[in-house]
């Protein structure tokens, strides 16, 4: 019996050519997205369980959904480095990786949209376009295969912020009273100009209180 072709999972089976530093660096920005997905969503989740949050994450899942559904469709093959490589399996038009990444900066702009946060969108948009270079640089992809994954990374991103923040927000309420948000402590803190001053603040006067309550008794 014929043994079955070895499939790879795509989004973590990342090569570069040994000895090309720059490779090496871009290999590991091309790994990003699951980062961000795995301890920057879950950690968020665990510790913060914000609403903006919470549908942030989903609306990336939605994003990378959609680009299955298009690669499957299209199937549009990868570059002919793809033989190297070992994805000559999977299609590549549009880009995931692009995508994700354009998503996240398109989103987290628009949601923290003010000039105290430059540098951190600075950060963010360098790091879509790194993730972006690699990917071709790599030869997983051709450039525009890319370009349409940020294309599409930032159309859907700035679509869901207004899906979110203008039909979705007036359930946020209803979802903070609801069962599953009373159990896992569902919030939403968006209508809290500083909420790291906010938190600091209530955590100071609880301190305080406490300390008062302890030296009466």
């Amino acid at each position: 019996m014929a043994t079955p072709p070895l499939k790879a999972v795509t989004l973590t089976h990342v090569r570069y050519q040994k000895g090309d530093k720059l490779g090496h660096f871009l290999a590991w920005v091309s790994l990003i997205p699951v980062f961000i997905s795995l301890s920057g969503f879950i950690t968020h989740f665990i510790f913060r369980r914000e609403l903006q949050g919470i549908f942030f994450f989903i609306g990336l899942i939605i994003s990378q959904f959609i680009n299955e559904f298009i690669k499957t469709t299209v199937q549009q093959a990868r570059p002919e480095t793809c033989v190297l490589l070992e994805t000559c399996d999977s299609h590549g038009w549009p880009s995931s990786h692009s995508q994700y990444m354009f998503f996240f900066a398109t989103y987290l702009t628009l949601l923290l949209f003010s000039k105290r946060h430059v540098i951190l969108h600075l950060l963010t948009w360098s790091v879509a376009f790194f993730t972006l270079y690699s990917r071709v640089y790599l030869g997983y992809h051709t450039v525009a295969q890319v370009f349409a994954g940020a294309g599409l990374g930032v159309f859907i991103g700035a679509v869901w912020f207004w899906i979110v923040n203008n039909v979705l927000y007036l359930c946020f309420p209803i979802i903070e009273e609801s069962v599953f948000g009373r159990v896992f402590y569902v919030k939403d803190t968006s209508h809290i100009q500083n909420v790291l001053k906010f938190e600091y603040d209530k955590a100071r006067a609880e301190r305080q209180r406490a300390g008062s309550i302890s030296k009466s008794e």
